[in-house]
């Protein structure tokens, strides 16, 4: 992005009056609907229904009856919601005006400040080139603020180790105790093994994948020759863009991964909402809400 980056305390009286009460707005009253979460107190046991949660399943009392029933739980008063934030050298991608750095940075001030107005607590664990201890979850302005400092505080690195994002996908796992509504915010180039803890974290957690993506990842432009250089290794590496069968090659490599993205998502029994550097925040997540809505009463229905 051109220019100075805003300090966090302007960055969010920013966010705060451009997106925050829009979205707050639109969901007052509701605002648990758009990231819902799940206690752990038990408050019974009953058949299941057409449209509820697999994970729910009791399987003892279920082998028992021979009838499939469901774990329905208490929801928690408040809702706590952890943030775990790729910060590699990847993430500093962008070419147009924005960032993937830039998208990560607003959707955590605004769904952090979001929640917080209503009392539900934030905590956050960073992925640099190693997994940080974690910033607790506790409630109010200032915790986001915190957040939004610690991020600024991660300068971009201009050489990594390669990037393990289930490092910080398994630290998660070991560290989350209660049940929680978990953000994994990344743009998923990474070493490969991510897939596994992602499922696990996905077993007893709430969790969001917030997907991070630029579109000349997915599409190069004809430029002629270039020299690109990769963000977590250094290593440099010469392009003809003006090559249509390269394109086109680079192209179908990019739809397999996306493909490949795609079922790992769905076999982890995971949300995504997708992050472009050309989206506009609200926007983003006004889509995902209304995507989530949807699926729910498609389940109801089914």
């Amino acid at each position: 992005m051109a220019g100075s980056r805003p300090a966090p305390e302007q960055l969010l009286l920013r966010l705060e009056w451009t997106v925050v009460r829009r979205l707050d707005g639109l969901y007052q009253g509701d605002h648990r609907t758009l990231f819902r979460g799940h206690g752990l107190d038990l408050l019974d046991i009953r058949e299941y229904q057409p449209g509820d949660d697999v994970r729910y399943i009791d399987w003892n009392v279920t082998a028992r009856l021979d009838e499939p029933y469901v774990r329905q739980y208490l929801e928690d008063r408040d809702l706590t919601a952890w943030f775990l934030l790729d910060l590699s050298p990847s993430v500093d991608f962008g070419t147009v005006e924005t960032r993937k750095r830039d998208q990560l940075v607003g959707f955590v001030g605004v769904v952090a400040r979001l929640l917080t107005r209503h009392g539900n607590r934030v905590g956050a664990i960073f992925y640099g080139d190693h997994v940080e201890p974690p910033i607790p979850a506790t409630a109010g302005r200032r915790q986001v603020l915190r957040l939004l400092h610690e991020i600024e505080r991660h300068e971009p690195l201009k050489i990594a180790p390669f990037t393990a994002l289930g490092d910080l996908l398994a630290a998660a796992g070991r560290q989350l105790v209660r049940r929680s509504l978990v953000f994994v915010v990344s743009d998923f180039i990474s070493a490969p093994g991510w897939d596994a803890p992602l499922a696990l974290l996905a077993r007893r957690h709430d969790v969001v994948v917030v997907r991070l993506t630029d579109p000349r990842e997915i599409e190069l432009p004809d430029l002629g020759a270039l020299t690109l250089t990769d963000a977590e290794t250094g290593e440099q590496l010469w392009l003809d863009t003006h090559d249509a069968a390269f394109r086109a090659r680079f192209a179908g490599a990019m739809r397999e991964r996306e493909e490949t993205l795609a079922a790992a998502f769905r076999h982890a029994g995971v949300a995504v909402l997708p992050l472009s550097t050309e989206d506009d925040l609200v926007s983003a997540i006004v889509r995902f809400v209304i995507a989530r809505r949807q699926r729910k009463a498609l389940g109801r229905v089914g």
